[in-house]
């Protein structure tokens, strides 16, 4: 049975979260505060460490650069569980060294998942010491197919956005490759009167990010979450080894990006010569399926980001959603828009 450091001063969260690990068959061990947490971690040596940030005596950051500092504690996978949500925050905990972020109140599988994932790779990690070898660098790594390529991509760094939280921005050197956990992320420009065009959009699974391996490269677009998102990266250098070794999976991958690069140039296409009535019916459907919706439920989308698909003004955008409503293809209820005739949304021409 794997045992888990619970350091959290909450008593309410800290007897939950206990209650929630001990029944998923992990024993677990607690500690009110970060000095108390330090020396149960030294004691006990936990196979993870779950981790509050504000707390008295010694913070979470405080905690995690004390155990760095000893051997038999440094290599012990640390996950911050946190209330603090700003970017900022997130970033300094994965700077110390921290393998994952989670931010209160949490769902209980993420906590589990991103437990599990820790876990997974500490006994990767510890068979290739049992057996006599040292752990085989990720270059050569066989990774036979693109849903293995996923599945190592979990056990990587994980990130938590705000939807309208910039993940990153055009012009900015390139240096993370990124998978969607959960959520949705638009890839965006603006052209010269400052008007936004949304180029993608990414949901659970999809990859953006730069391909190229020049130290000098640069993204060409900005990345932006549209809601509450997690996502997962690998390193410019980690993906170049990656690739380098496993020509399968490149191939893949490249088919992946290349199917995205041909969906901008048809929406390019819908741009320029399409309706405006089509255009936002195209776009409506489009963001229908990419946010996995059911054509009959409502979808929660900012008039702006609908516009900025659909490559159009927002005014022009609103007067043709009124249409359609009129038209009964639609139902408007804040900032949420119900299909109720795909078919002839789709046959708009």
């Amino acid at each position: 049975m794997k045992k888990i450091l619970l350091i959290e001063d909450d008593v309410t969260v800290r007897e939950n979260t206990a209650e929630i690990l001990e029944l998923s068959d992990y024993e677990v061990v607690t500690a009110s505060d970060g000095k108390q947490g330090v020396a149960r971690a030294k004691s006990e040596l936990p196979d993870i460490i779950v981790c509050d940030i504000m707390m008295p005596e010694m913070d979470g950051y405080d905690v995690l650069t004390e155990l760095s500092k000893t051997t038999e504690t440094s290599g012990i996978p640390f996950i911050f569980l946190s209330a603090k949500t700003e970017h900022k925050d997130v970033r300094r905990g994965m700077d110390l060294g921290a393998d994952d972020y989670l931010t209160k109140p949490f769902e209980e599988s993420d906590l589990l998942s991103a437990i599990e994932s820790r876990l997974a790779k500490m006994e990767i990690l510890k068979k290739d010491k049992t057996t006599g070898q040292e752990q085989e660098p990720k270059e050569q790594q066989h990774i036979p197919n693109l849903t293995a390529f996923r599945e190592l991509m979990k056990t990587g760094e994980r990130q938590n956005y705000k939807g309208g939280e910039s993940v990153y921005e055009e012009g900015k050197t390139s240096v993370n490759f990124y998978m969607v956990d959960r959520g949705v992320v638009k890839a965006h420009k603006f052209d010269s009167r400052g008007k936004e065009i949304i180029t993608q959009l990414y949901k659970d699974g999809d990859f953006f990010g730069s391909l190229s391996f020049n130290s000098n490269s640069a993204y060409r677009e900005f990345a932006t979450a549209m809601e509450d998102t997690t996502l997962y990266m690998l390193s410019r250098d980690q993906l170049k080894d990656i690739l380098h070794e496993n020509s399968r999976v490149s191939m893949e991958l490249l088919e992946v990006m290349n199917e995205n690069l041909f969906g901008i140039k048809e929406q390019l296409i819908d741009i320029a010569y399409a309706s405006v009535r089509r255009k936002t019916a195209k776009t409506i459907l489009m963001f229908a399926r990419e946010i996995k919706k059911n054509p009959l439920h409502s979808i929660r989308i900012s008039r702006a980001d609908l516009a900025g698909v659909a490559g159009i003004a927002s005014e022009t955008l609103i007067r043709t959603l009124s249409d359609f409503k009129k038209e009964g293809l639609i139902e408007i209820e804040g900032r949420n828009v119900k299909i109720i005739d795909a078919d002839k949304l789709e046959k708009i021409g």
